[in-house]
Parts: structure tokens; sequence; C-alpha cells
């Protein structure tokens, strides 16, 4: 018998943030489950690729350099995604931009939510509703199956050999001991838990832990000046210095991730990495919290008329007060060390 012909080939575009596009690798998950013929490409923005980087379910990335040429690169998009002959073309977005390369593309299927302004050329349009204790990754699932109504699928990353050694090779300080990773920082101020709180914590947390501070080259110098302020002996600084997939692995050992709601709580998602995420100006109500097997969350106890304040977060609390962050104790990051503890 003649060998089944390739099914046409599907185009994911997820040109946001880091954690945007962690969390869409469930698609790719759920994808190669239902649909194992069928070839998936993937749009991200440049500095975004490297996550998808020997993904086995990609078969290629596209990426668009939003900081320079930004238009010019949007044209030359739309015409090599329009020679790929796609059978379908899914936008997680609601921007005009990747609206438009979506409703442009030529394929039979143009799919995305209804919030797009593109969404009125799109072949089928999916409601997108912030909140009711739908997580990300649901919205998105539905993008491919309107119907669906099983469990959230775990995104999914995979770190190569590479990656996996650069990981060892960073947390050999910790001597084949037991670690702990923090991710201090956030592209939003409102939404990291500020120094002085960091502070508290590697004072009070177990001396036999060492304590890697992760993040990006931006978040240097603030990791830096941990390091310098804490008195606790064992606090290393690796931000900048590892990939993003090297930074999962190197977070799949720890014994537990304290991170924001920010990219690193998705990192250790799509690596079942154990994670105590702390919420600031944002909430969990929003659909966008932690995956990991053993995820915990700490926010603050008091109900607050002001919180959430914004979807996103602020570059400063609106108030001026910042209670969100500045009333989280101390004891909460512990008490979820201590179960995490047991657990293990």
């Amino acid at each position: 018998m003649p060998a089944a012909a390739t099914p046409p080939a599907l185009l994911l575009i997820q040109t946001a943030f880091i954690g945007d596009v962690i969390l869409a690798t469930a698609l790719l998950e759920f994808l190669h489950r239902t649909e194992p013929a069928t070839p998936v490409d993937f749009l991200v923005r440049k500095g975004n690729e490297g996550l998808l980087r020997g993904h086995p379910h990609v078969r290629q990335v596209l990426v668009w350099d939003k900081q320079h040429a930004k238009y010019r690169g949007l044209r030359q998009l739309l015409g090599q995604i329009r020679r790929a002959d796609y059978g379908r073309v899914v936008t997680l977005q609601r921007f005009a931009s990747t609206g438009l390369l979506t409703a442009f593309s030529g394929a039979p299927e143009r799919i995305g939510f209804d919030k797009n302004p593109f969404s009125f050329r799109f072949t089928r349009v999916v409601p997108h509703v912030i909140g009711a204790g739908v997580h990300e990754v649901s919205r998105n699932l539905h993008l491919l199956n309107p119907a669906y109504e099983g469990p959230v699928v775990a995104p999914r990353l995979y770190p190569s050999a590479a990656d996996e050694a650069a990981a060892a090779q960073a947390a050999a300080p910790a001597a084949g001991g037991p670690y702990l990773c923090i991710a201090p920082t956030s592209v939003w101020f409102t939404k990291q838990l500020p120094e002085e709180q960091w502070l508290k914590l590697l004072a009070a947390l177990p001396p036999h832990y060492t304590v890697f501070l992760l993040g990006g080259p931006p978040d240097t110098a603030a990791c830096q000046q941990l390091v310098e302020r804490t008195t606790r002996p064992g606090v290393v600084n690796l931000s900048g210095r590892l990939s993003l997939l090297a930074s999962a692995a190197l977070m799949r050992g720890a014994v537990l991730n304290y991170v924001n709601d920010s990219a690193p709580m998705h990192l250790c998602s799509a690596v079942g990495a154990p994670v105590c995420a702390v919420y600031c100006s944002t909430v969990p109500y929003f659909g966008f919290g932690p995956l990991s097997p053993f995820s915990r969350i700490v926010e603050v106890e008091e109900d607050l008329d002001c919180r959430p304040c914004g979807l996103h977060g602020y570059k400063a609390c609106p108030l001026g007060h910042f209670r969100c962050a500045h009333d989280i104790s101390t004891q909460q990051l512990l008490a979820v060390l201590a179960e995490c503890e047991v657990v293990r």
C-alpha cells in the first residue's frame, strides 16, 4: 500500500514574552499526541527562539525581530508564511500584528481569539476570557479543539545534553549537596518581591543549602546586589550565565525554586521543577499559575481592595504602599520549603 500523505503543516504564532512561549509548548504536546503526523512550525520574537532549540515536536522555528526593522520584518514574514502553504495558522495572541499574519496567511484554516482586531478574517474564532479559573493553557487548547474539556496539558521544554552539562557545571558550588534557586526579578516591578523581602528569606533559609540566583543579563546587577547585601554564605549569582534551557535544567534539580509570577515560574512548569510562586500585584485567578507537580502559591494573606491592580503589572505601585508585596511574611515562604522537604 502507498504511504499515507503527510498532512498540511500547521503554524503556531506566539511572539509575546518568554512565559507565553513556554505555556504555548503545551499545544505542541497536545498536537504530538492527537496529530503526530502533522508538521508544526512555531513563530516567536527574536530572543525566544532558544526555548525551542532541538524541540522534538517543532519542524522549524520562525523568528520576528521586533526591535529592528519591525514592520519590514513583518512584511517579510508574511511572504514567508504565504509561500509555506500552511493548512492551518493559529495565533495565540490578541494583537493586530499577529492577527494580520494569520488573516492574510493564505491558509485554509485561520484561527484566533475573538478579541484580535483581524478576527473577522479568521475561519474560526474562539472567545477569550480572562479569569473564571481558566488556565492560559486551556484557553490556548480551545484554539485547537473548541470542545476540549480534558485536564490542563503541562508545557514542556527539552534541555539538550549541552544544557544539562552547563547546569551541572553551574551547580558545582553545591558540591553535590542540596540547593535552592531564587529568581528574584520580573519585567514588572509590581510582580516582583522587593529586595528587602528576599534578603529576609536568605537570612532565614537553613544553612545547609547553597542558593543560586537566576535571571537574564538585565537581572545580573539586581542579583549581585543581593549577594553583596546578604550576610549568608553560599549564595551564588548565576544571572546572565545560563541559557533558558540550562536554567530550567538547574531548577529541575533544586529542592525548591522561589520565583515571582514571571518566566522562571513557567520554566519550572515545563520541566516539572518544584516551585514556590510569589504573587504580588497579580493573582492566580488570571490563569497563569504554576503547573509543576509540586507547586505552591504564596500571596498576601489579607484581602486588599486594590489587589489585583492589573493583568500584567506596573513600574510602581499605583497607590504607593505596595502592601501586596511588603505584607508577605518570610514564614509563609519558609513553610513551603518545609512542606517540600517532607514531600521529597
